[in-house]
């Protein structure tokens, strides 16, 4: 770009930036000098009103105006000129420089009048209002032109209207004091439009070097670029500078954190978990974090440049899906390894019975295939499993049973159980419980006391399973009240697993908390409810598809 061009674009920004001055000078101008007149007519208007207040009050006049309405006849002009009540206002129109004092009775007929040949005339603006006890303020025209006049009711000794007090200022004594208000207002537009170009030399000097000549078409481009990177990505991006303080947040950084417009506040303002905060600056290369019901994975970098440090960029990305996908991987093993080891057993036990038939033990062959069909084909390690009736939860109760044997802990199915009807959320269900009774268990594992066991106890609810999970580990180190949601920062150590569980509870109006946390005799006590989650119908009431 050519120094001509840049001059071209510097005479175009000045232009505009006086242009804008102006126009603020302007309606700054316009605001106040419509103030000023406002205050002038209201400082008019009120002037009247105290000058005609008085009036009213005066004794004599209010004798007078009283006397000239009891009257049958009405008020001689030639006797009014020299009356009372025309030199009182005469006397008040020269003390307080009034374009009028006018007394009227009780018909509007003029008593008092700067002209006298309108004595005894009927006035000209209305006066109904005013004789009904009320005062009028207005701006009208009358006989003396127009005014700003003050009406109030003259009142008789009983405090009934009989008369009016009418005072008016002439418009142009009104306005006396506006020119020379005019003029200290165009001086000032003056000075400020002065200050303005003074300004913007200063400043666009400022620009230049700033911008290191930058003109604002290479800017554009320079927005568009980083707009088509940052948004055009699926990770997170936010930058910080030496002072923490957010200067780029893309906008899937503003959805997965659930921040609306970081951009010049500090990072810590934000009511961020603390991993991301540390991470944000600089504090951890790599961490994980659990914000609202997202799995985010954080990588922070140092931004550096010819040896200086100018902050932090941390990227965020979302781990939600893949985590929920390896739930439910981790589900289908632990259903596959159930499966896996029924259809062992399920062999063993064929062979036996085989060998018997061989044997030709033929009534041992019989009684061992009633048990076998009686007992079923394989027995889990897990009490009370039989209180189970559902075939998914029988199964993954087993499956979840071998896996606790072999680390040394024994799973068994509280007495109270109760399950009326069928799993129709497999996948949830297993989720919540799967990772409850995992927790359970590396919980039972790790506690002092022997012999290691986690309960399980199955409720339905109508269409709603409910499950509570305990153990006989050392339970929560630091207990929260209860009953209260969990906090996963304090339990077990896991920091993904029960959000998860927890948001996948309350898709359907459920939930997960801490019913105890622990005592003597046990470890912690959570429970869970899932929505929508059982088919109420007995399962040999259920119509075959």
């Amino acid at each position: 770009m050519t120094r001509r061009t840049r001059a071209r674009f510097a005479t175009r920004v000045l232009l505009l930036h006086l242009a804008a001055v102006a126009l603020v000078v302007a309606l700054c101008t316009g605001v106040y000098l419509a103030l000023a007149v406002q205050q002038l007519r209201a400082e008019a208007e009120s002037t009247a009103l105290g000058i005609a207040r008085t009036l009213a009050e005066d004794p004599q006049v209010r004798a007078a105006v009283t006397s000239a309405s009891a009257a049958d006849e009405e008020p001689d002009p030639v006797a009014l000129r020299d009356g009372e009540l025309q030199r009182i206002a005469a006397d008040v129109t020269a003390r307080t420089g009034a374009l009028f004092v006018v007394i009227t009775d009780d018909h509007g007929i003029r008593l008092a009048h700067p002209l006298p040949s309108r004595l005894g005339e009927e006035v000209s603006t209305p006066f109904a209002e005013v004789l009904t006890g009320n005062e009028v303020v207005d701006w009208q025209t009358g006989t003396l032109g127009e005014s700003a006049r003050a009406k109030v009711p003259v009142r008789d000794a009983a405090g009934t209207p009989v008369g009016e007090i009418s005072v008016g200022f002439e418009r142009s004594g009104v306005f006396d004091d506006l020119p020379p208000l005019l003029l200290a207002l165009g001086l000032t537009a003056a000075g400020a439009l002065a200050l303005a170009l003074l300004a913007f030399l200063l400043l666009r000097r400022r620009w230049e070097r700033l911008t290191l000549g930058v003109q604002p078409e290479e800017l554009v481009a320079l927005v568009q670029n980083q707009t088509a990177v940052l948004d055009g990505v699926g990770d997170g991006v936010i930058a910080l500078d030496q002072d923490g303080i957010v200067r780029v947040s893309n906008a899937a950084a503003d959805r997965m954190l659930g921040i609306d417009a970081p951009t010049g506040r500090a990072i810590d303002a934000l009511g961020l978990p603390p991993a991301v905060v540390d991470a944000a600056r600089g504090q951890r290369d790599r961490a994980q974090a659990v914000v609202g019901d997202r799995m985010l994975y954080l990588e922070a970098r140092p931004v550096r440049r010819d040896g200086r440090a100018l902050g932090d960029v941390l990227i965020v990305r979302d781990r939600t899906d893949l985590i929920a996908l390896t739930e439910r991987l981790e589900t289908v093993r632990t259903m596959t390894a159930a499966l896996r080891v029924q259809r062992h057993e399920f062999a063993n036990r064929l062979h036996v019975a085989a060998g018997l038939i061989d044997a030709g033990r033929i009534v041992d062959a019989r009684a061992f295939l009633d048990e076998l069909v009686t007992r079923g084909p394989v027995a889990f390690p897990v009490a009370g499993l039989d209180l189970v009736g559902d075939p998914f939860l029988h199964a993954f109760l087993g499956a979840k049973g071998v896996e606790a044997a072999e680390r040394g802990v024994a799973l068994r199915v509280a007495e109270d159980s109760q399950l009326l009807g069928t799993v129709r959320r497999a996948e949830d269900v297993a989720s919540v419980l799967g990772n409850l009774i995992d927790n359970a268990v590396t919980a039972a594992v790790a506690g002092p006391r022997t012999p290691r066991w986690v309960e399980v106890s199955v409720l339905s609810d109508h269409e709603d399973l409910v499950v509570t999970v305990a153990d006989s580990g050392p339970g929560l180190s630091t207990p929260p009240p209860r009953p209260e949601p969990v906090d996963e920062d304090r339990i077990h150590g896991h920091g993904i697993g029960l959000p998860l569980a927890t948001e996948i509870a309350r898709r359907h109006g459920g939930d997960l908390w801490v019913i105890d946390p622990g005592g003597a005799d046990h470890g912690a006590v959570f429970a869970a409810r899932l929505g929508d989650a059982l088919d109420p119908t007995p399962p040999d009431r259920q119509e075959n598809p």
